[in-house]
Order: structure tokens, then sequence, then C-alpha cells
């Protein structure tokens, strides 16, 4: 049901007949599948965005294993699978991480892979960054100690590591989920912190491993955040993707906006 919701609301929003649209129905389907988001209270947008990703690729991957079926029925010879776990979803948004785990004591190096729809990127700094710093920051090798050790086949015994993480397979359309709100001091509390992003050539050929294909993308829509922990007002900036003009969304105002408003200081959700 929310893939033919969300199917009518992007029917409506790229038919051209309205100023804007309202999710009404959309959110009203999706809130009776997940109720902790029916409720009209604050929420946060990478988590319910991941939410409605996975929706939708499991009622894509169901009609994708539904059509092999299909398939498979009128031609016994066929090898096309069952729907294999994948969708559009996955097509477009998932990428593939790698974890180079490496005891400290014997060297042997262990890979562990991991899929990702958003990369949630830790902002280094309190003032001014880029998001080449947020990158380099996620990416940097990390040393596990004490309570985070690893068990290494190879000793047989609970060691010391580094892990450092690449990126094996970058996804057609790339999401950075900026950490805004975190913990400071003992107390959780957003971070205003200036993040600059680049709007072309955003290389991520540092960040992958040889094998991979080049990876260089370019904006096409943020979401911005404007308030504090307990309360807040989410908007959007869009590119169009035929006249690559940009525009604002924000409720029921849909406004075109110069290149230079693109780059704000509320910037939560980056896609390229």
């Amino acid at each position: 049901e929310s893939a033919i919701a969300f199917g009518c609301l992007m029917s409506d929003m790229w038919h051209g007949e309205f100023d804007y649209v309202s999710p009404e129905a959309f959110h009203s389907v999706f809130g009776k599948r997940h109720p902790v988001f029916s409720r009209r209270a604050q929420h946060d947008a990478q988590e319910f965005l991941i939410c409605v990703l996975d929706d939708l690729h499991q009622a894509f991957k169901e009609v994708r294993a539904q059509l092999c079926e299909e398939t498979q029925s009128h031609d016994a010879g066929a090898s096309t699978g069952r729907g294999n776990g994948k969708s559009i979803i996955t097509k477009l948004f998932e990428g593939q991480l790698n974890y180079g785990i490496r005891c400290l004591r014997c060297k042997a190096l262990t890979d562990r892979p991991e899929s990702f729809t958003v990369l949630s990127l830790p902002i280094p700094s309190t003032r001014l960054c880029s998001l080449q710093d947020c990158l380099e920051c996620f990416f940097q090798p990390d040393t596990l100690t004490q309570n985070n050790q690893i068990h290494c086949g190879w000793c047989q015994t609970s060691q010391d590591a580094t892990v450092k993480a690449s990126i094996i397979q970058a996804p057609q359309i790339i999401i950075f989920h900026l950490k805004r709100f975190a913990w400071q001091d003992q107390n959780r509390r957003k971070l205003s912190t200036t993040v600059c992003y680049p709007f072309r050539h955003l290389d991520l050929s540092p960040y992958t491993t040889p094998s991979s294909k080049k990876a260089e993308y370019s904006l096409c829509a943020v979401v911005n955040h404007a308030g504090d922990l307990d309360y807040g007002h989410y908007t959007a900036f869009c590119k169009h993707s035929v006249t690559e003009h940009w525009y604002s969304f924000d409720d029921a105002q849909v406004t075109k906006i110069p290149d230079s408003a693109v780059q704000a200081d509320t910037a939560y959700l980056l896609f390229y």
C-alpha cells in the first residue's frame, strides 16, 4: 500500500496540475504501517528516509519475485531466480562498504563487507568544515582496544586491531547524513557547524578500493533542518533534472532560488 500511495504522490507531483501537492494520503498509509511516524510530532528526517526506502524496497522486491515466478511458469528452462533481494531501490541507492580489520598481533587482515543506503558522516569541527573533512573523518583508520577488541581467528584470542572503511561499490545516488545531533560534554546538542559542500565534481576515489569504478557526483538535493533538538522545521532544495534550476520546498511554498542559496548552514541530508 505504501508503494501505491507513493506512486500516486509522484504522479501528482510530476503531472503539473497543482502549484503544490500535500503528501497527506501517503503519510496516512505509511503511518498505519509504521505507527511511530503516524503522530504529528517531531521526527528525524534521516530515520524517516531509511524507513521509506526500506518499505519501497520490500514492495518492489515482492513485485520482482512475482514477475520471476510468472516467467518461470511460462518457461521451465529459465534461470531468472526469485527476486534475489534486489529492487529499483537497491539499484539506485545501495552501495557496498568494506571494513578491513587488521589484527595488531599477527597482522592478519579480515574483510567485512556491508551494504549501505545512507552514510552518516561525523562533523569534525564546531565552526566551519567541508564535506571532504567529514569524509576524511569517516574513512580514517580507527583502533579497536579494550572492550572493542576483535576475536582474531588466527590468534584464537581477543586482540587489539585497526579497522579502515572503504567503498567497494558506490551507488548511483549517494546520500550523506550530517550528524548534527551529537553528544558533547555528556550533553546531546545540535551542531550548527557550517559544512561547505561542492555542487559538482565530488570525487570519492580517495575512499574507494582500487578495483572500484570511478565515482564522481553532482549535488541534486538537500534536506535542511532549522531549529534545535526539541523543535525544528524541515525544508528541501531540489535541482530540476532538465533545466538544472534549483527550487526551495517549504511546506506549500515552492520557490525558484539562485545557486548561491543552496549552500546553507542548515543542511542535514545531501543527495548526490
